[in-house]
């Protein structure tokens, strides 16, 4: 086993074939045997060319693949990785991410890679643990963890989320009706059984939900009012106010030049959101006290 660290943990005195021929060298290996195994390791990692070179005299991406040309060249069953690309800028980050997981399909070997990165967990796993506080709270594919939280510390940690919290009305067929704030109903597909009146949080991602004028003529939209507008290059999020209380995120991609300029702050749109891209999540104590908080608060007031 061996580890992959954040900082690289180079030596700046040795070049990088001494770098990675250390710790070979530690179990007094032939130098034939050095040799080769260095020479086959640098070119698995692209940097047979830069054998002579120096740390201080090669990027950041480079120096990163060195530290992981040594921890390859031991042929270990296990390599770990603490959070080794986040010294990297975005661009070489993603492209050192697929890079890292071409090479460890290639290899054949078990990564175990710690990061807090959300989407480079998304991005490079086959299989994500999420963990707070020293305990494990999901275990599953990348898939399954986004689409799936099973609850609200994961479904926060790994992507964008809107929460939307409120009371089950009704169940019928496979689908509840869950009434917001006691004023927007919103009907999820949902195989267990749910008791009514119950409170629950509703998962929500900003990507899934899509916005549209006033005048949509669909029944299952939700009316609100655009409270923010941010730019973000590939889409545009919207802030939209349902009520007083709840506020969600939509994210529109940009198509089109058109799509630019569709809706404005203060301008009264209608959100959809499919029932099967709803996630419930039933044991939300801190959502459901805060709930019933500002129930009781609208009730007086």
């Amino acid at each position: 086993m061996n580890t992959v660290f954040q900082n690289y943990a180079l030596f700046p005195h040795l070049t990088v074939s001494q770098n990675v021929a250390f710790g070979l060298e530690m179990e007094n290996l032939s130098k034939a045997e050095i040799q080769h195994r260095v020479a086959a390791v640098l070119e698995q990692v692209q940097l047979e060319g830069l054998a002579k070179r120096y740390p201080k005299q090669m990027s950041g991406g480079q120096q990163q693949r060195v530290a992981l040309a040594r921890a390859l060249v031991k042929q270990p069953a296990v390599l770990l990785f603490d959070e080794p690309l986040g010294a990297l800028d975005l661009k070489l980050r993603k492209e050192m991410q697929l890079e890292l997981k071409r090479m460890q399909q290639r290899l054949g070997l078990t990564f175990i890679y710690v990061t807090h990165d959300q989407e480079e967990a998304l991005t490079m796993s086959d299989r994500i643990a999420v963990m707070s506080k020293g305990k494990v709270l999901q275990v599953g594919s990348p898939m399954e963890i986004y689409e799936e939280p099973v609850n609200r510390f994961v479904a926060d940690f790994i992507g964008e989320t809107n929460f939307l919290t409120g009371r089950v009305a009704s169940q019928q067929g496979g689908r509840v009706v869950v009434l917001i704030d006691e004023e927007v109903p919103m009907t999820v597909d949902c195989r267990q059984e749910m008791p009514l009146g119950k409170i629950v949080t509703l998962v929500i991602r900003p990507e899934k939900a899509e916005i549209y004028d006033s005048n949509h003529p669909s029944q299952s939209t939700l009316p609100g009012v655009v409270e923010e507008v941010v730019y973000i290059g590939t889409d545009t999020r919207y802030l939209v106010r349902l009520t007083p209380q709840s506020i969600v995120s939509v994210r529109r991609q940009n198509l089109h030049r058109r799509d630019l300029t569709l809706h404005h702050v203060g301008e009264k749109v209608q959100v959809l959101i499919n029932s099967d891209s709803i996630c419930i999540l039933e044991d939300d104590r801190a959502a459901q006290d805060s709930y019933s908080r500002r129930i009781t608060e609208m009730a007086v007031s």
